[in-house]
């Protein structure tokens, strides 16, 4: 049997980008080889890997959980209808909620209801956070020191953005969490904050 030529750098980590589910930062790549492959040799594989892959299919794009190939917007529409599984559906409580942490960030669950309100239920936070897109970072200076919370970096990778100051309009958001929603959960008025039961995918 004829023994394969060794993969080169760039081939390398292709092929480990393109396996893997989650964002590689940099030192991952780096640590992929042995030794460690130096800072200025990876940039300069990177660079000849988002040539390569310009005008195609997919894209090589870094997002703030690392590098990470995806699929080019205009392929969206069509790639959806091999996926069997719908999107899931969040409930305005949960839209609004995410909205407000957003933009307003960092901000406690009582300045979210002072927005909305009405209570946040604790099954709302409670989604946000298994959807890894909210987290808390600290703990407000005043009397009891209620929780901060923000978004993660999940978050802007799962909306496709490098930092906050890419943030779409307000209206838009929804849009682009949930495609299927008609109307932004942002553009309608606050309201009474549904059972648990209608919380949720």
């Amino acid at each position: 049997m004829t023994e394969q030529a060794p993969l080169s750098a760039d081939a390398f980590i292709e092929a480990a980008l393109l396996t893997r589910d989650e964002a590689l930062d940099e030192r991952a790549l780096r640590a992929l080889f042995e030794p460690p492959m130096s800072a200025d040799k990876l940039i300069d594989v990177l660079a000849v890997l988002k040539s390569r892959w310009q005008g195609r299919g997919l894209l090589l794009v870094h997002t703030p959980e690392g590098w990470r190939f995806q699929v080019v917007p205009a392929a969206f529409s069509r790639l959806s209808r091999l996926n069997e599984q719908r999107a899931p559906r969040y409930s305005r409580a949960v839209m609004e909620t995410l909205a407000i942490i957003a933009y307003q960030q960092p901000v406690t669950r009582a300045d979210i209801e002072a927005i909305r309100g009405v209570a946040v239920s604790s099954h709302v936070m409670q989604i946000l956070q298994d959807r890894n897109w909210i987290e808390v970072i600290g703990q407000r200076d005043t009397l009891g020191q209620p929780n901060l919370w923000a978004t993660t970096p999940q978050f802007l990778s799962d909306l496709q953005l490098e930092d906050l100051c890419q943030l779409p309009p307000l209206t838009e958001l929804g849009e682009l969490v949930l495609p299927e929603l008609t109307e932004p959960a942002a553009a309608l008025p606050a309201a009474e904050e549904p059972s648990d039961d209608e919380l949720g995918a």
